[in-house]
């Protein structure tokens, strides 16, 4: 995924950026609200998601949130010190579609991200009409919850299939534990790490591709796309 990343603060931006980066999203840099405009004109390459920082040094961010709003639909994260009520509730209705306080934690952050992400895309007609997810040899069909791999079908459970689906969504970005967890199986992390890691290894074992599913160390899984 693309991403916009608008920090004022280079020190910050590019400690922010190493770490998306190592979590699959290609970052753009833009060190003021007229940078981050100029990178969200329509021919531009076009962004999944833009992390706006408020405390922009030639215009105030919630400014530059109501113009970017103007311009794309693009899911806009504020990022600011600003903790009150009343300010979140400012950014939201210029348009933000979610809001994080600093200090934030990292994990939080990356969720965010993927969760506002995944609404944009619930909610174009193009990704709506997206029914299969071919990855090589793997054909996964969305609507009959059906999974082949050369054509041969491939009997998984629920929970297999409905974690085979997220990570195939995105081939090559890392989901963090955390996030499968909450997404696949609607629960916290605690006490559901080693059933994660049993159905990881079923898969691996069903589908005969034990490649197609990294583990990220410390991190989380990624789906690796085979050749066709």
């Amino acid at each position: 995924m693309r991403l916009l990343l608008v920090e004022d603060d280079n020190h910050v931006a590019a400690a922010l950026s190493a770490v998306l980066r190592r979590h699959g999203f290609d970052v753009t840099h833009a060190r003021n609200g007229e940078e981050a405009l100029q990178a969200l004109v329509p021919e531009g390459p076009g962004f999944g998601v833009v992390l706006l920082d408020l405390g922009l040094p030639d215009q105030d961010g919630y400014e530059v949130c109501g113009k970017i709003r103007k311009r794309t639909g693009t899911p806009v994260i504020m990022v600011t010190a600003r903790s009150d009520v009343r300010s979140r509730i400012h950014g939201l209705n210029l348009g933000a579609d979610d809001y994080v306080v600093k200090p934030y934690d990292t994990g939080e952050l990356l969720a965010r991200i993927h969760a506002v992400s995944r609404r944009t895309a619930h909610e174009d007609p193009a990704a709506v009409a997206e029914t299969a997810l071919r990855l090589g040899p793997v054909h996964i069909e969305l609507p009959t919850r059906q999974v082949t791999v050369d054509g041969t079908v491939v009997q998984l459970t629920r929970k297999e299939f409905d974690l085979l689906a997220l990570l195939a969504q995105r081939p090559g970005v890392v989901f963090r534990r955390e996030q499968i967890i909450s997404e696949v199986w609607r629960t916290s992390w605690e006490g559901t790490g080693r059933t994660l890691e049993v159905h990881v290894a079923s898969l691996r074992a069903k589908l005969r591709m034990p490649a197609l599913i990294e583990t990220v160390r410390g991190v989380g899984y990624r789906l690796v796309a085979p050749a066709a």
